[in-house]
């Protein structure tokens, strides 16, 4: 898809950098996509000691010794 953004210079330039390219393209795509994982890991962090029905590690260990 091609949409035109105005971006700072320097906080292009320094996301190039960190995504180890030339292309300004791609440095953005990786932009995205990095904030996209971390909002989705936020949801899930959000779940974190929300779910009843999963084994503790006391039962995950004994099931574990009985193999």
């Amino acid at each position: 898809m091609k949409t035109t953004i105005d971006l700072p210079e320097e906080e292009l330039a320094e996301a190039m950098k960190h995504a180890n390219t030339t292309i300004r393209t791609e440095a953005v795509a990786r932009a995205v996509s990095e904030f996209n994982r971390r909002a989705r890991l936020a949801k899930l962090a959000e779940k974190l000691g929300t779910f009843r029905d999963l084994i503790t590690p006391e039962e995950l260990q004994k099931m574990r010794s009985l193999n």
